[in-house]
């Protein structure tokens, strides 16, 4: 971490962290502009240079802060007794909630650098990446396959839910309506549903007899 970046008043850190933030989350890496960031943040470029020397400098300062502050409160929120699929998701959720509402673009810039094609800017921040996903992997592995639905792979469930979550998230800023705790509320939602649609449905086996009496 950039040690001497945080002796800058808070106010002008987070409009700095925030401006970079949403400029790599809307353009990636190779389209993303220290120009638009200094306009966005309402600092110099010279400011910006000199505690990040250049655009990956600050790209590798972004990830790295957006990694620790996700970990943080992933911790916080995900209880590790925490078996049941759909709970252990709502508190995923609610870390990222509360993420996004210091920093709205932070879960849309790390969706976006998980697809990274500039391999400068993959290779920076690799070893962060993959503390990431180890702890989406360790909070994946609390969950107990006895207690989803019988017949479900739960694997494809996983997946179907995430792209969801990161479709509703995308949906909202597409349409300039990005609040976290409406996102959150909307994606809990799917997720109730989604819980019942399957505790209401037979079971892979029931529809085996029913189509195979």
């Amino acid at each position: 971490m950039n040690a001497k970046f945080f002796d800058l008043k808070k106010e002008k850190q987070d409009r700095m962290i925030n401006a970079a933030l949403k400029m790599f989350a809307i353009h990636g890496y190779r389209h993303a502009s220290t120009d638009d960031i200094v306009k966005e943040a309402s600092v110099s470029k010279g400011l910006l240079f000199h505690y990040f020397e250049s655009k990956l400098g600050v790209y590798v300062f972004i990830y790295d802060y957006s990694v620790r502050y996700m970990m943080l409160e992933l911790k916080s929120c995900v209880d590790p007794k925490e078996r049941d699929l759909f709970e252990v998701l709502k508190q995923t959720e609610r870390a990222r909630m509360n993420a996004m509402r210091a920093y709205p673009y932070m879960q849309q810039f790390l969706n976006r650098s998980m697809n990274e094609n500039v391999s400068e800017a993959l290779l920076a921040v690799e070893d962060m990446r993959d503390v990431l996903l180890k702890t989406y992997e360790t909070i994946s592995e609390q969950i107990d396959p006895a207690l989803a639905p019988p017949g479900i792979d739960l694997g494809k469930l996983l997946k179907m839910l995430d792209f969801t979550a990161k479709g509703l998230l995308e949906e909202h800023f597409r349409n300039a309506s990005f609040q976290p705790e409406m996102l959150y509320e909307e994606i809990t939602d799917y997720l109730d549903m989604m819980r019942q649609a399957l505790n209401h449905s037979p079971d892979v086996d029931s529809l085996q007899l029913i189509q195979n009496p």
